[in-house]
């Protein structure tokens, strides 16, 4: 699975950015795919995760981002998307997707075997 991520930049806390992980390789329907960020000093932290289609397209949104964030896949395009609104300076990060091969989604990077390259997302105050 080849993953591509895009969408960053640089946005005024408050603002939204839209993320997009595009994927080829594999039947993009079977894959699960989780969104993470890792800030300078920080471990990778999962953000959102959605399971493949065939297990219904269940999301998961972290505690930090439920109610701002939200993850959606469209199968017809391959790609995965990170909606972020109301975005704050801690929000400041690489975000990276990947792809998890398997019943529901995982939560720690060490579950997933596939990364795109990340994107920067800057918050300013």
């Amino acid at each position: 699975v080849q993953l591509q991520a895009s969408g960053g930049g640089l946005v005024q806390a408050g603002g939204s950015l839209r993320l997009s992980c595009a994927a080829s390789g594999r039947t993009f329907s079977s894959i699960a795919i989780g969104w993470f960020r890792q800030a300078p000093g920080k471990e990778r932290d999962i953000v959102a995760a959605i399971s493949s289609s065939n297990r219904g397209g269940n999301t998961f949104h972290a505690d930090s981002v439920k109610g701002r964030f939200t993850i959606s896949r469209d199968n017809a395009k391959n790609t995965v998307y990170l909606q972020m609104n109301s975005l704050k300076p801690e929000d400041t990060a690489v975000y990276y997707c990947a792809a998890y091969v398997g019943d529901g989604w995982g939560t720690f990077p060490y579950q997933y075997d596939y990364w795109g390259q990340g994107t920067q997302v800057t918050v300013s105050s």
